[in-house]
């Protein structure tokens, strides 16, 4: 359902995207590269593929689980809007435990390993999420009563509007600033200025961020420098896939350690990104 959902709305994708290379070109701006958007693009189909895949084998579990759901929702307008808020609710959390917990973190890595910021960007996606557990985090909405299509089919959305935030040349947007997530608020949480870093997790929503005390706003004073603080420059997809999986397990591997401290290097907080 996911994977179809982005199918459709790809030639409104790819359309976005000539715009803004065309705007960038006109500005002798050169954010777009060949290896760059190679590596993005064959991300997405990855991880597309292994989202289908995850989707079929979990599915089952989905199933199982909606039994034990709290209430029998008839799908409408004003439940679909429900679940959608609950959704974009859950993926904050999710996307907050992703800076701060290491096993999220080998995955969440690729999205912000570009050193660019174009939509594109948003292509640059993890084979691995179906493994580090992002589909733990819609469980709460299957225990609710949300059919898993359903749950599936939000994901998506959400998914889908998060491409439009990630570009340098829509800056602020009025009142939408105040509760929607924008290329402003979205442009400081890839920011790896030391005053950027962790803020502004939203997903379609910037309300959660100002509920939960994660809101930056943008300051046109600062220059923005994007990617983590490693430095990554990789083109390889499965390098910029599986870096900071290989990371995390060599150092939870090395001798000499306690249980305790192996546990720590895999599900403690990464390091400085």
């Amino acid at each position: 359902m996911e994977a179809l959902i982005l199918l459709a709305v790809s030639p409104i994708f790819f359309l976005v995207m000539l715009w803004e290379y065309r705007q960038l070109k006109q500005k002798g701006d050169s954010d777009y590269s060949k290896k760059e958007l190679f590596c993005n693009l064959t991300l997405a189909g990855l991880h597309q593929t292994a989202d289908l895949i995850a989707t079929i084998l979990l599915m089952p579990f989905f199933l199982w689980v909606y039994q034990f759901r709290l209430f029998d929702l008839t799908l409408s307008a004003t439940t679909l809007l429900a679940a959608f808020l609950l959704q974009d609710f859950c993926y904050y959390w999710f996307h907050r435990a992703s800076h701060h917990v290491n096993w999220l973190w080998a995955s969440h890595i690729v999205h912000h390993s570009s050193q660019k910021m174009n939509f594109t960007t948003a292509f640059r996606q993890s084979l691995t999420y179906p493994i580090s557990g992002m589909w733990l985090f819609w469980m709460p909405l299957i225990l609710i009563g949300y059919p898993p299509e359903t749950v599936v089919l939000v994901v998506g959305l959400n998914l889908g509007f998060q491409f439009f935030v990630h570009t340098r040349m829509i800056k602020r947007l009025g009142w939408l600033e105040l509760m929607f997530n924008t290329p402003s608020h979205h442009r400081v949480h890839h920011a790896r200025n030391p005053e950027y870093i962790d803020k502004n997790f939203a997903g379609v929503l910037i309300i959660w961020d100002k509920l939960f005390g994660t809101f930056v706003p943008e300051n046109d004073q600062i220059v923005i420098r994007y990617g983590i603080r490693e430095d990554f420059t990789g083109w390889h997809p499965l390098k910029a896939t599986f870096h900071h999986w290989v990371h995390i397990f060599h150092a939870a591997l090395a001798p000499n350690q306690s249980i305790r401290a192996r546990f720590y290097r895999l599900f403690g907080p990464p390091g400085q990104h």
